[in-house]
């Protein structure tokens, strides 16, 4: 048998380059060697792409998270696709496991659309507007859905708006991920320097009202032209800390899931028929993991939409997956035969 060429993609020039690197190592560890050859490319924090060796360091080591040298060998990226030192990479299907900005807003799944090379995850369109968490948010109470209250702010606006918030709020980037620059505010005065976090990750910056309650994650599959929902699954945190921010979901082994989630049976298919209402109202392709609320007085409250979310075998996604059914490996070749037959693209690809 043949065997399918995969490039996995992966650090980036976002903030959540660490974090694309554990999630390739995952999916590098977790394919079907059987059936799947693969090409390791990274993209530094500069934004050169790169050709790493398969044994690459893609792992936490000593507290340390990875990154893509700056000093590998340089892969040049192009509509004719992938080259080395002037030769071709015959590649044939990408799978990106970049988060955040350039990676899953979009942008490069339109290099990859013009460059007519099939990719895992949702296409331009999706991932754009999932990505924006304010804009996203829009979609989803336009559907109907129960949504938390904010407002979206720049540099220039944020003062002449904030006679409107109630505390406390959550203050993050709108087109951020991994929880960082997210800040809990209870205060008027701790408002400009969550600002300020917010602000050095994008110029656009949603505050919005806190919701009080479990917070609860779906995974969203799509496998043979169907779209499944797993099981769901609660995020416990430790008491230290005060919400799921980037230390407690990568650094601190202070976060759980619970699968299934400990709520009403009614609430868990609540929750799994919105999480794919909400997939197929973005218009979302191959794979997402859709998070919520269930409030104490039993409301269900869609936050946001992650089109590429972490990907390691102990990630959130994979779990919950492996809970209802899909193990990695089984879920890693999903996502690929997915992306090879996709026809939801705009000239049909």
């Amino acid at each position: 048998m043949n065997k399918t060429t995969v490039a996995i993609i992966c650090g980036g020039r976002s903030s959540e380059h660490e974090i694309s690197c554990l999630s390739a190592g995952g999916v590098l560890s977790g394919i079907d060697k059987s059936r799947y050859d693969v090409v390791l490319i990274g993209i530094t924090k500069s934004g050169n792409w790169v050709l790493l060796p398969n044994d690459y360091r893609l792992e936490i080591l000593n507290g340390v998270l990875p990154v893509v040298d700056e000093h590998a060998p340089v892969l040049v990226a192009d509509v004719h696709g992938f080259r080395v030192d002037g030769k071709p990479l015959a590649i044939d299907v990408v799978f990106p496991v970049l988060h955040g900005p350039y990676g899953e807003d979009g942008t490069i799944q339109g290099f990859f659309e013009i460059a007519n090379i099939p990719y895992v995850g949702s296409g331009v369109m999706a991932s754009a507007l999932a990505m924006d968490k304010y804009l996203s948010k829009a979609i989803f109470a336009a559907q109907g859905m129960n949504v938390a209250q904010g407002i979206a702010v720049t540099k220039e606006t944020w003062k002449t708006k904030i006679g409107e918030i109630s505390y406390p709020v959550f203050v993050k980037p709108a087109r951020g991920g991994s929880s960082r620059g997210t800040n809990k505010v209870k205060s008027a005065h701790e408002l400009e320097s969550a600002l300020d976090d917010a602000f050095f990750l994008d110029c656009k910056v949603i505050i919005e009202a806190a919701i009080i309650g479990q917070e609860i994650e779906c995974a969203v599959l799509e496998n043979d032209g169907r779209v499944q929902a797993s099981i769901v699954g609660e995020i416990v945190i430790d008491s230290k800390f005060e919400f799921y921010d980037f230390e407690a979901k990568y650094l601190d082994a202070a976060t759980s899931v619970n699968i299934p989630a400990d709520i009403p049976e009614s609430a868990r298919d609540e929750i799994r028929a919105k999480a794919i209402q909400a997939f197929q109202s973005l218009g979302c392709s191959g794979l997402a993991r859709v998070d919520f609320f269930y409030t104490d007085n039993g409301e269900v409250v869609i936050n946001e939409i992650n089109t590429l979310p972490g990907f390691t075998a102990t990630s959130v996604y994979p779990k919950l997956m492996a809970a209802s059914g899909v193990d990695y490996s089984a879920l890693i070749s999903a996502l690929i035969t997915t992306a090879l037959t996709r026809t939801n693209g705009v000239l049909g690809n």
